[in-house]
C-alpha cells in the first residue's frame, strides 16, 4: 500500500470519527490504568459495569489500598480473571504510591515496570492519557492492519512498528482509536461489513462481502 492511499484511508477515518477515543470510561490516568488493567479478556461494557461500583468508593492508588485485597475482588469480581486483575492491580498502587508519589508515570519504562503492565497498556495509557503518538496493537488493530494492507505484520511488534512509520504523523495520535473502533464495528472478525465500510474502495482485502 503506497502513501497516499494511507493518507486517504486516515483522512475518511477521521472524517467519519473527528474525535475517537478509548470506551472504557475513565477521568484521571490512574482511573484509565485501572481500567485497562481490568479489561484483559473482557469487554469494555463489563469493565465500566464493574468500575462503576469501584471509582466512586476507591479511584485512587491510596484508596485502592485502604479498599484492601478482598474489598478490591468484591467489586470487580464480575470481571474475568479478577483474582489475577486485583493482584496486579494492588501491587501496582503500591509501587505507585512507594515510588511515583501516587501518579501514574508518563515514561514507557516506567509503566512496563508495573505489574500486569505490557507495551500494549503502556501505548494505550502514554496515548490516551497522555497524549503521545503511540499505537497500541491489539486484536482489533493486528486484524484490520493486516486485512487492509495497512501495515501487514506477522506479529503485533511488527504490526506496530510499521504503523508507526507509515501512518502520517498528522493522524498518528488518534490512529490507535481509530482502527479500533474500525476493527470493532466494521472491520470485524468473521464477516467483515465491507459495504458500508468508508474505506471499502481504499482496501486492499481481496475478499471483500458485501454485508452492510
Amino acid at each position: 500500500m503506497n502513501a497516499q492511499k494511507r493518507f486517504e484511508i486516515f483522512a475518511r477515518l477521521r472524517e467519519h470519527t473527528p474525535e475517537p477515543t478509548t470506551e472504557l470510561h475513565w477521568t484521571t490516568p490512574f482511573e484509565l490504568l485501572a481500567a485497562v488493567l481490568l479489561s484483559a479478556q473482557a469487554t469494555d461494557v463489563g469493565v465500566n459495569k464493574a468500575t462503576a461500583r469501584l471509582f466512586p468508593v476507591a479511584n485512587t492508588p491510596q484508596g485502592i489500598i485502604e479498599l484492601g485485597i478482598d474489598g478490591l475482588k468484591d467489586h470487580i469480581k464480575t470481571i474475568g480473571l479478577y483474582n489475577t486483575k486485583a493482584q496486579n492491580l494492588m501491587k501496582t498502587c503500591h509501587l505507585l504510591v512507594n515510588q511515583h508519589g501516587g501518579e501514574v508515570p508518563a515514561t514507557r519504562s516506567a509503566l512496563e515496570s508495573l505489574p500486569g503492565v505490557g507495551r500494549k497498556t503502556a501505548n494505550v495509557i502514554l496515548n490516551t492519557a497522555f497524549g503521545q503518538p503511540t499505537i497500541a496493537v491489539d486484536t482489533h488493530i493486528f486484524r484490520v492492519s493486516n486485512r487492509t494492507g495497512i501495515a501487514p505484520g506477522k506479529d503485533v511488534v511488527e504490526v506496530e512498528r510499521k504503523l508507526m512509520r507509515h501512518v502520517p504523523r498528522e493522524f498518528r495520535k488518534d490512529a490507535h482509536h481509530w482502527l479500533i473502533l474500525h476493527g470493532r464495528y466494521t472491520c470485524v472478525a468473521r464477516k467483515p461489513r465491507c459495504g458500508s465500510c468508508v474505506i471499502e474502495d481504499l482496501c486492499e482485502f481481496k475478499e471483500k462481502v458485501d454485508i452492510a
